[in-house]
């Protein structure tokens, strides 16, 4: 073999050692271990007992009429808020009104029984006519909250009981136009969570 050869096959000798050494695999210890996590969201759920809270026919100025109902937290997540917003339509029986009907019926909150006293059952804590109640949302777990007493708000799992009048009105003048109107109510209550919080 001459030394042309010699060299030619000693550099393509050294070109495989080098090529096995880069492209050659190594053996070390190795481990894994997986964590894993999850997000499970809570529950809003506002029921309100009974749904219909007033049916009424034939009342006239001067008429007066208490209702109850309970406002449920049946969800996994506290209650901040119980928004009311409300709206109505009248029907005009004769079509000789010169006023709104719902001026003239009242709305008197009396109490959330929850966050009063016993001693001032059926006490006014809020008063309106359905007319200016359609341009208000006041929170209904949130009328008046007494020292010592539940304080503002539904948790979860808890009850309301609420006390409510409606009154129409006799203002002393001629309220003729109203004889045989109806007024449809809708009472639409918005429950609302509070602040986000640090969680175990």
């Amino acid at each position: 073999m001459n030394v042309k050869k010699r060299i030619g096959l000693s550099l393509a000798s050294a070109a495989l050692g080098l090529s096995l050494l880069a492209g050659g695999t190594y053996s070390y210890f190795s481990d894994t271990a997986e964590a894993s996590g999850s997000f499970v969201a809570g529950t809003l759920d506002l029921a309100v007992d009974p749904e219909v809270v007033i049916d009424v026919d034939g009342i006239k100025p001067g008429d007066w009429m208490n209702r109850v109902f309970y406002l449920d937290n049946l969800g996994s997540i506290d209650i901040s808020e119980v928004v009311l917003n409300t709206s109505y339509t009248v029907n005009d029986a004769n079509g000789d009104n010169t006023d709104d009907f719902g001026k003239h019926i009242r709305v008197n909150f009396l109490e959330n029984v929850d966050k009063q006293s016993p001693f001032e059952y059926n006490d006014i804590v809020y008063s309106t006519t359905l007319y200016d109640l359609q341009n208000l949302t006041p929170d209904l777990v949130e009328l008046r909250v007494l020292e010592g007493f539940e304080q503002s708000g539904l948790e979860a799992g808890t009850s309301d009981l609420m006390f409510v009048q409606f009154e129409f009105v006799d203002n002393g003048e001629d309220q003729n136009q109203f004889q045989g109107d109806s007024l449809n109510l809708t009472l639409s209550l918005e429950a609302q969570q509070g602040e986000g919080e640090h969680k175990e």
